[in-house]
């Protein structure tokens, strides 16, 4: 066992030395050769978390134009992805490994932050210290990819199989870097669809000594000029929460931002900028984004909420699903603003709090709908049930939704206790 930790520290180092666009592919080759593998692949998941794309190994090599998506639905590569289990089998892979050869597949993951798989082909069903390391070199690659991905497009590329729209560019840059973040006393998941589309919708969270913070935004419209709206409201949230700012002194701020904006706006329509004039037009004269800010206190899980206009959200407790209904404050920038309302929100172990906006309800057309689909899918881990309800969106709506359709779920298991370990979703089947 010595020999294997040393081992993976000589494959951190090397991956350490070498440069960027290269380390995934060096880790591979260490592999190969510390197992006698014939091919070793990583599969990075796209932005829509549907698909996977292989960076490296054989099928990889030459760069294609386009990566090549393999869909996940039904397939091994997603029950590894659910269940956050390796799999080993001979004949899974289509037309099989090879004879006598053996097909590993191991989740390459930080945090419930599904990066994507290890896929090795090796000569012999591997023994329980053979597939540990495997498993431990899987989770090195987590650590190297999130290193290296600040320093080259390589793994951004990989993630794309659909160009984005310019909006779209804009507003994954305000996203967290991991859509997923599962710690010892709360899981948090977000979803965003149509991923290579979006423009306006946002999502946040953030942790620091003694709370978790959480936002979700909505900014009128769904081009540029609402991806720039989203640009400057994510942007004074931020600023003020790391100035320690309160909720309601980030709200304010948040909401100046956007009048301020409206403001210029309205003088550049004097002044007959004609792009502005449209943007203006378009939303009745009104520029404003629709928001909800939450901190949630590690210790006690009490929980502080404002809404700035936005849709409420849905809580599960106990197999049953309820519209959270607290008083709704004017959406950031709409003046003249009497100000906002510090509420409280009603947090228990167990609970399972879902956050969207308005793109997640008009496809079903009634919340009961997704009031089912949350309930259906209630022992799923956040990270896959959020994948479920937007690309329902896509489904019900042909993949042309009207709007951006974005959720953030957050499981709070235990907010005074040890967190037994994260959920599984070996079992998992998609809701009929």
């Amino acid at each position: 066992m010595a020999d294997e930790r040393a081992w993976l520290g000589e494959l951190l180092t090397s991956v350490e030395s070498a440069p960027p666009e290269s380390a995934v592919a060096v880790l591979a080759e260490l592999l190969a050769r510390r197992l006698a593998a014939t091919e070793v692949s990583f599969l990075i998941t796209d932005l829509g978390g549907k698909a996977v794309v292989r960076l490296t190994g054989t099928a990889a090599e030459g760069g294609p134009e386009r990566p090549q998506r393999i869909e996940l639905r039904g397939s091994v590569y997603d029950r590894v992805i659910r269940s956050q289990q390796a799999h080993v089998a001979s004949d899974e892979r289509e037309g099989g490994p090879g004879p006598g050869l053996v097909q590993v597949i191991a989740p390459v993951s930080d945090r419930g932050d599904a990066i994507g798989l290890l896929e090795l082909t090796v000569p012999a069903r591997p023994d329980r210290r053979t597939l540990q390391l495997i498993v431990e070199a899987a989770h090195a690659l987590a650590y190297v990819v999130i290193a290296n991905r600040r320093f080259t497009d390589l793994y951004e590329w990989g993630r794309r199989t659909t160009r984005l729209s310019l909006a779209a560019e804009i507003q994954h840059r305000l996203l967290p870097d991991s859509f997923t973040c599962e710690t010892g006393r709360f899981i948090v998941a977000g979803a965003m669809e149509p991923s290579a589309d979006v423009g306006g919708d946002t999502f946040d969270y953030t942790l620091d000594r003694h709370a978790l913070h959480l936002s979700l935004t909505d900014a009128m419209g769904h081009d540029v000029q609402a991806a720039l709206l989203a640009t400057m409201v994510v942007g004074a949230l931020r600023n003020a929460r790391r100035a320690g700012s309160s909720l309601l002194d980030q709200a304010q701020d948040a909401h100046q931002a956007v009048a301020d904006y409206a403001d210029r706006a309205h003088q550049a329509f004097d002044d007959h900028s004609e792009q502005v004039r449209q943007a203006i037009v378009q939303h009745g004269g009104q520029v404003m984004a629709t928001g909800q800010l939450l901190r949630v206190s590690l210790e006690t899980g009490q929980t502080t909420f404002v809404n700035a206009g936005h849709v409420w959200p849905l809580r599960l407790r106990d197999g049953q699903v309820e519209e959270i209904t607290p008083q709704v404050d004017l959406p950031f920038g709409v003046t003249p603003n009497p100000g906002y309302r510090l509420q409280t929100l009603d947090l228990r172990q167990g609970d399972r709090l879902v956050m969207l906006t308005d793109g997640m309800l008009e496809p079903h057309g009634t919340e009961a709908n997704l009031s089912d689909l949350i309930r259906q899918t209630s022992n799923w881990h956040p990270r896959d049930a959020v994948r479920l309800f937007t690309e329902t969106v896509l489904e019900i709506s042909n993949h042309d939704p009207r709007d951006d359709a974005t959720v953030l779920c957050l499981d709070w298991p235990a907010p005074d206790a040890a967190y037994a370990g994260p959920r599984t979703s070996d079992k998992q089947t998609l809701p009929s």
